[in-house]
């Protein structure tokens, strides 16, 4: 008697309507993988995270460092015969892992991005001078790049003073509330 598996195909659809994304169209031609400039360094590779989104491997991704070592670049997605940006894909998987609370896989990369966003979230763009004494708060390793921040601050290219946008408040109100702090574990 021959058995077969039953996939959970949940996540493909949850992440199909947050990313816009047609992840099972993905037949696994590897184009994608092929031509990241990042795959080298992540754990799962950018075909490696289609298919589990279409498995439904939510766990793994969750505790996954390819989700926040993808650099946006939309390589994948030209390449893609079925027009699939897995960057759109891992920050849906990102903003998932920040709803739910689980921690980051790699948490100075969340730290960067939880500092961008806050700063969006405060001035309706980014103010380089706050979002990277937030960023700084949160790993102390930025502070060896004091030197060059002070001469950029010199030179004039880290204004003090936020420049603000005119619709800055419906900007803060795609932002609910502050981006949070992903739970801590043990290691």
């Amino acid at each position: 008697m021959q058995t077969t598996a039953r996939v959970d195909t949940s996540l493909a659809r949850l992440i199909e309507e947050r990313s816009g994304q047609p992840v099972n169209t993905c037949y696994q031609c590897r184009k994608c993988t092929a031509g990241c400039p990042t795959a080298y360094a992540m754990d799962f590779d950018p075909a490696q995270i289609v298919r589990m989104v279409q498995l439904g491997q939510s766990d793994e991704l969750m505790r996954s460092t390819a989700i926040w070592l993808c650099v946006g670049c939309e390589t994948c997605g030209t390449r893609c015969p079925n027009q699939i940006c897995i960057g759109k894909i891992n920050d849906s998987l990102k903003a998932m892992m920040v709803e739910t609370g689980a921690p980051a896989g790699e948490k100075s990369i969340y730290q960067f991005h939880r500092a961008f966003l806050n700063s969006i979230r405060r001035f309706g763009r980014t103010h380089e001078v706050t979002m990277l004494a937030e960023y700084a708060l949160h790993a102390p390793a930025v502070l060896a790049d004091m030197g060059l921040g002070i001469q950029m601050f010199l030179a004039g290219k880290l204004p003090i003073i936020p420049r603000l946008i005119k619709r800055r408040r419906q900007v803060s109100e795609l932002f609910p509330q502050p981006v949070i702090e992903p739970h801590e574990t043990s290691e």
